[in-house]
Formats: C-alpha cells, sequence, structure tokens
C-alpha cells in the first residue's frame, strides 16, 4: 500500500470509534470525502516536490477533520436538504479540499514555536499521569454535602487548570503558562482557606457568590435580587466599606469569616494581603505580581526570557499540585468506595515519590542555570 493510499472502508468505521464520532447512518459518504481527500493529498505531492517530502499520512486526523467540516454544515438541515447536498459533486471536492488544506497546515507543515517541555519526559507525563487518575476520582465526589461539593468543584477546576498550565508549556508558550499558574494560585489559595475552616466559611462563601450574582443582575428573581443587594449593603456597613469598596467585598469579603481577620489591622480586601496570606502563601507574591505584569501585556511578556519562565512555571505548577494533594488526600478518602481508595493508595505509593524527586531535580536544574547566567 502506498502511503498516499486510502484506508479500507471497515477500518474506516474502526476510525471513527477510536475517534467517538457520532455520523448516525452517514459513514459512506464521509468515506468518499475521506477518499477525495487522500487523492488531492497524493496528487499535490505528485505534482509538487515541496509535499513530496511527506513521511507518512495520519488518517485518523484526516477523518476527524472530515467529520468535523461535514458535521458542521449540516448542522440545521432536514434529511431532503442533506440528501441533496450529498448529490452535489462540488459540496463533496469543496470539503475534501479544506481538509486537505487544514491537514496539511496544521499538521504537516504546523509553526512550531520550539518547546522546553516534552509531554513525553517524566517532569511533565508523570504528573499528567497523576493528575488524569485524579480527575477520574473526583468524578465520585457527592454533591448532597454543601462544604464537600463546594470542595470538589473548586479542586476539580484547579486540577484542570493545572493540567492546562502543563499544555502551554509543551506547546512552547511558557509565559501563557506561568499567566495560568496564577489562576492556579488564585484556585488553590481559596481553596486551603476552605479546607481549613469551619462550615461558617462555606456559608460565607456561598454568600459573597450571591451577592456577585445579585450586583451583576444574572439573577431571574429580581425581588430575591433586590433583597439579596441590600443585604450586601448591610454588611458592608459594619466593615465600615462604601460603594467604592463593592467588587472588592463581593470577591474577598467572606474572608472576614476567617478566625482572625477581623483582628488583623494589615488585612486587606486584595489578592496579596488578604487571600493570599490568609491561605499561608505569602511566599509566592512576588510570582503572583510577576505573573500580573505579564497578563496585563506589559514589555516583560514581549521581551520575556523563555527558560526563566519555563522553570518558574513548572516549579510553581508542582508546588500548587502538591499542596492541592494533601488535600485530596485528606478529603476523598471519606467518599469514594474501597476499590478507589485502593488503587489511589497504590497509585500514590507508586507516583507521589518520583513527582517528589522531579521537582527536586528540576530546581537544582533552575538553580543551575541561574548559576550559568551570573556576570563572570
Amino acid at each position: 500500500m502506498s502511503k498516499f493510499s486510502p484506508i479500507s472502508f471497515e477500518d474506516f468505521n474502526k476510525a471513527l470509534n477510536i475517534i467517538n464520532a457520532r455520523v448516525n447512518g452517514h459513514e459512506e459518504f464521509l468515506y468518499s470525502i475521506y477518499s477525495y481527500t487522500i487523492e488531492g493529498i497524493a496528487d499535490l505531492a505528485e505534482d509538487n516536490d515541496f509535499f513530496s517530502n511527506l513521511q507518512g499520512i495520519n488518517h485518523l486526523e484526516i477523518i476527524g477533520y472530515c467529520v468535523g467540516e461535514y458535521s458542521y454544515l449540516i448542522v440545521g438541515a432536514n434529511e431532503e436538504q442533506i440528501k441533496k447536498m450529498q448529490e452535489d459533486e462540488n459540496f463533496k471536492v469543496s470539503i475534501s479540499s479544506i481538509v486537505a488544506d487544514k491537514y496539511l497546515s496544521l499538521t504537516q507543515f504546523s509553526h512550531n514555536v520550539g518547546s522546553l517541555a516534552n509531554r513525553f519526559m517524566p517532569n511533565v507525563s508523570t504528573l499528567y499521569v497523576y493528575i488524569n487518575f485524579i480527575q477520574n476520582i473526583i468524578a465520585s465526589f457527592p454533591k448532597k454535602d454543601p462544604k464537600a461539593s463546594l470542595l470538589a468543584d473548586l479542586f476539580t477546576k484547579s486540577i484542570s487548570i493545572c493540567k492546562c498550565t502543563l499544555d502551554l508549556l509543551v506547546r512552547g508558550f511558557e509565559t501563557e503558562a506561568f499567566s495560568c499558574w496564577r489562576t492556579l494560585h488564585e484556585c488553590e489559595c481559596a481553596l486551603i482557606i476552605l479546607f481549613n475552616n469551619s462550615d461558617d466559611v462555606i456559608k460565607a462563601y456561598y454568600r459573597h457568590m450571591q451577592y456577585g450574582f445579585a450586583f451583576r443582575d444574572t439573577m431571574p428573581d429580581k425581588d430575591e435580587q433586590t433583597k439579596i443587594f441590600l443585604s450586601m449593603k448591610e454588611d458592608m456597613k459594619q466593615y465600615d466599606l462604601k460603594s467604592k469598596d463593592i467588587k472588592k467585598f463581593i470577591e474577598y469579603g467572606w474572608l472576614y469569616s476567617v478566625p482572625g481577620v477581623k483582628e488583623d489591622e494589615t488585612f486587606k480586601l486584595n489578592f496579596r494581603d488578604g487571600l493570599e496570606k490568609v491561605a499561608g502563601l505569602a511566599v509566592y507574591a512576588k510570582r503572583y505580581e510577576m505573573s500580573s505584569e505579564i497578563i496585563h501585556g506589559t514589555p516583560l511578556l514581549i521581551y520575556s526570557n523563555r527558560e526563566y519562565f519555563y522553570f518558574i512555571t513548572l516549579l510553581s505548577t508542582y508546588e500548587s499540585f502538591f499542596r492541592l494533594e494533601q488535600i485530596f488526600a485528606t478529603t476523598f478518602q471519606k467518599y469514594v468506595n474501597e476499590q478507589q481508595l485502593v488503587g489511589y493508595q497504590q497509585m500514590r505509593n507508586v507516583y507521589y515519590s518520583h513527582l517528589v524527586n522531579i521537582h527536586k531535580r528540576e530546581s537544582e536544574n533552575f538553580h543551575f542555570w541561574q548559576e550559568q547566567r551570573k556576570p563572570k
């Protein structure tokens, strides 16, 4: 078989199952689009030396593009309209041409900024495996217990952001990944505080969520919305806050319910002197400030050192993950079955020590990199 030959219809259907494509009886027409696409790529390779250097064809990706293009074009069409489209040879040729263009451009000749990370290397793949295992378990957390539900929701979002940060690093977007870690850090600070405190703090957190809905005029019951908004104004009075402080109070005012915060004269309704400090993670204040500069488009974003932000993002992500994992290990055991518990303990026994050693090694690499850059 030539490297530009289409796979059989039987294998095509297997491929549809692999990519989980639901095509509802359109397999034969999609196969014809796919075959046209392969023929088009083969013709390009024959007529153009630039394309003749293609080493092979990723049939799954081409089939994925075929399904995507076709499914998008027939959205909203009835059976008669779809039949008419399928009978139009130009329709088939047009889709196959677009698929070939997208496949060649985005797969074979995709612009690559170059990456300092690699998804196959242990410093990325080990954390990926651990995150994936946790994501599969967290879905079983109960929704009836308000605290467990809130912690599960916050944890799920945090662990997803953790994975997103790694994805960006792998693709060579170091500063963007660092900005993503900034969001992860915000989530973990809230999670740590809620985890370490009583139900009163949970209730305050929910109450301020309602304040936010009322302030943004998103509640369907406008009478209830007005009632909540007035309640918020009364709540602000006890802290001598003005209208200009509403947004800060909505976002950080729930922290007043944490024991000791009201008496702390250094506490402020912001992230650094509020959420981060109460969470006990003030040591990350400088990193957070640096990430804020990047997210606001300062010259630091444009002229950043890729190696520096690779290391600082990878290390920060690992450190956030370690804290999240400790909460997970403490919390989830109450809510999962024995089989899940055994599976998690086995996985943890194997991989957690690997993660710790990887973090240590990357820290040493970062230190060495910094020493090498110092003026002699």
